[in-house]
């Protein structure tokens, strides 16, 4: 039989649809690329904004009635009565299903409408279970599942539950697995990499230290880290970023600038501590690549309290600054705070003001880049024919265009940028 695999959403999400996508092919499954060729499909689903749910339901309606349809991911645990009246499925798994989907699409090709969310927010798949990869020189290594966060708009915990770390061990393991088979960048992820371990004794300075002693020539991205999580460890996670095999990249969300409304949102830490991680970083690393994110009209969010999130956008600078509206979702707390919602156009306007001064910061930050030259790993295909897209050691995006027509995946050029843009550089190889 023939089956379609498509993963939405974030790297963890990703992860998990080479997962089922290798386990499906394992048990003898034809893994094809379009759904047209497909006698089943299934779509790992995304929904963490309410605009993402829509896109999913959409993506959902559209699939033929003469294919099976199995929805897998996060969007079945986080509104399931919505999928239910409006989809047209044959079965459903949660997120990080593992070689479950194997049982599932059998019984769904057999006739069975299947439902098995039972114990999804427990699922911890086998590290080593089969996967086919979205790109082979990356790999993508889930360290744990589940987060140790109550944030008041997110929905993601009614999805991945609490926090289910694997062991030290075993990421070294898988680790060194994917190096064998040709992998040579990670990206390390979770729903928070900084509370890696909170439920073994250990943390991810910890793991990161000994992902580096392995012997073999890779980098590695570190995932999502809440601040209030990351600065309990910062002085050890310095330290572990001294390796040259981890990127100079953080991720490090701020969701706003103003204390009060972090004290809404139920971020457990200020503007300042957020502002302490970044400098302490930047204070070992100058050119460390830095990506934030913001929530754009959060319920009481006034406007001096955006004001106060704009001015720490330019004050700190973010490489990257991913700008949200704020959606409620459900079950949040959130979504009880109806009497402190901002209008929608109002919420509009903000995101726009936010998402322009980003881009201005961000093609500041990247002119500081034109000149440099040195190690960029080609890691994928560019947009333009004849052009490639590589990563130097702070994760920057740099192109090469009309770089020839044969395969530059996975290898290391010496690479001079001529050209800053807001989301990327543009390089030439040197000599």
């Amino acid at each position: 039989m023939h089956a379609y695999v498509k993963s939405f959403g974030c790297s963890a999400n990703l992860a998990d649809g080479e997962v089922l996508a290798g386990c499906l092919a394992d048990a003898g499954y034809n893994l094809v690329k379009t759904i047209e060729a497909a006698d089943i499909v299934i779509h790992n689903t995304c929904a963490v904004k309410g605009p993402t749910e829509n896109r999913m339901i959409t993506v959902l309606k559209r699939v033929s009635l003469d294919k099976k349809l199995v929805v897998a991911g996060c969007l079945p645990l986080i509104n399931f009565e919505r999928l239910r009246e409006e989809v047209r499925f044959d079965g459903v798994v949660g997120p990080a299903a593992g070689d479950k989907i194997v049982e599932v699409v059998k019984r769904v090709l057999n006739g069975e409408r299947i439902v098995a969310l039972e114990d999804a927010l427990n699922a911890k798949p086998s590290p080593n279970l089969p996967r086919l990869r979205l790109n082979p020189v990356i790999g993508i290594i889930p360290i744990s599942y589940g987060c140790l966060g109550s944030c008041a708009y997110c929905c993601v915990a009614f999805a991945r539950g609490r926090l289910r770390s694997y062991s030290i061990q075993e990421i070294v393991e898988r680790m060194r697995a994917d190096l064998a088979s040709g992998v040579r960048e990670f990206w390390i992820t979770s729903q928070d990499t900084a509370c890696y371990g909170k439920d073994m004794s250990t943390n991810l300075a910890d793991l990161l230290k000994a992902l580096c002693s392995i012997e073999r020539d890779f980098k590695i991205r570190v995932g999502m880290m809440t601040p209030n999580l990351a600065k309990n460890i910062l002085e050890d996670l310095i330290q572990a970023f001294q390796s040259e095999k981890i990127l100079k990249f953080i991720h490090l969300p701020v969701q706003s600038g103003d204390d009060k409304i972090l004290k809404r949102m139920r971020r457990t830490y200020s503007v300042d501590d957020f502002k302490n991680v970044v400098n302490t970083f930047r204070a070992s690393f100058s050119d460390i690549t830095l990506a934030t994110d913001v929530i754009c009209g959060f319920p009481g969010e006034t406007k001096e309290a955006f004001t106060r999130t704009l001015r720490l956008v330019e004050d700190v600078e973010p490489d990257v600054l991913n700008v949200s509206k704020f959606f409620a979702r459900p079950k949040t707390i959130a979504a009880g705070m109806q009497e402190d919602y901002l209008s929608f156009p109002e919420i509009k306007r903000r995101s726009r003001m936010a998402a322009m001064l980003a881009k201005e910061v961000a093609l500041k930050r990247n002119q500081h880049w034109v000149g440099w030259s040195g190690k960029v790993f080609v890691d994928e295909v560019g947009k333009v024919s004849g052009s490639w897209v590589g990563r130097n050691f702070a994760y920057k995006p740099v192109v090469l265009k009309d770089a020839g027509s044969s395969d530059l995946i996975g290898k290391t050029f010496h690479v001079k940028v001529v050209k800053a843009f807001r989301t990327y550089l543009e390089g030439k190889m040197v000599e």
